[in-house]
Order: C-alpha cells, then structure tokens, then sequence
C-alpha cells in the first residue's frame, strides 16, 4: 500500500496548539522516515531529509499545508534525589541521556544505572511521564548512552569517527 500523505518538513515549536498530533516516546523521537498515525486515525509517512531528534511541541507539516504536532509520550523514569552536582556527572560520564528538572534529575529505567546510583547515595523513586533529556553539548542533538566495555574504551555512536578512554 502507498501512502499518499507524506510529511517532509518539520516545523519546531511549531505544534503546540494543534488539535491533530502523534505520540512517541523518547526512542520514537528520533527519525528520519517511517509511517505514523495520529491521535484521530490518519497515518502519513514522515521522509525528512536526514535522522533528526524531535522536541515535544514540534510539527510535522503534510504535503497539503496541515501540521501534525509532536506529543512525548509518557514513559517509566527513574527520578534522582541527593547530591545532584556529583551524581549528574556520574550520568554524563557514561553518556546517559539526562533531564534536568530543578529538584530531581530523570533517566530511563535501568538497572545497572540505577545500582550505581543507590552506591553514590542516591535517592530514586520511579516516576511515569514524558521523558525530555538535555540536548547534546550544543544544546540540541542527542546524547546516546552507550557501553564502555571491559577496558573502558569505546567509540561514540553518534558519529564514530574518534575513540577515547576513561581512566
């Protein structure tokens, strides 16, 4: 079956206000073409033009001029608590997508993270709602967590043009 509407262009804050929007967690906000179905039953194929992160309040405009927002689902975090300076860079050493909130830091749910955390004294009580990680060190972007393996080096899965170590 051919999809005769398609979207190609993605319009940031640009669908707060719309009646018609998808849903998509965290993982689902980062693409570049696939098939979607909106809140009332359309389904229309996003081709951008390369992978791009997708902010909740963004939009989709269809090749006829309408704008499909972007909702961020709600989704299983882990919510932070204690020494937030040390245990965010803790999170930020291992690449870890990280939302800032004022009096707590969010991840997803893991359970290997979550340990280190409880080691460093950390306080964490799982918490249900959109998950809106920092952009990258620019501000915008991705931040992809990621295994450092058995000898602590790695290369980046962003853009895997350098390797380097953690000592």
């Amino acid at each position: 079956m051919t999809l005769h509407i398609t979207a190609r262009i993605l319009h940031r804050n640009g669908g707060a206000a719309l009646h018609e929007h998808v849903t998509l967690d965290y993982a689902g906000r980062f693409l570049r073409r696939k098939r979607l179905t909106t809140n009332i039953g359309r389904s229309f194929l996003v081709d951008l033009p390369e992978t791009t992160s997708l902010n909740d309040g963004d939009a989709f405009e269809l090749a006829d001029g309408r704008r499909i927002g972007i909702v961020a689902a709600d989704e299983a975090v882990v919510g932070i608590t204690g020494d937030l300076p040390r245990l965010a860079w803790h999170i930020g050493n291992r690449h870890t997508p990280c939302q800032i909130a004022g009096d707590q830091l969010l991840i997803r749910r893991d359970h290997v993270l979550e340990a280190m955390l409880l080691g460093l004294g950390a306080d964490l009580h799982p918490v249900t709602g959109p998950f809106r990680p920092e952009g990258g060190a620019y501000g915008h972007g991705r931040t992809l967590g990621h295994s450092h393996g058995p000898d602590g080096d790695h290369a980046h899965a962003i853009d895997g043009n350098h390797a380097h170590f953690h000592g």
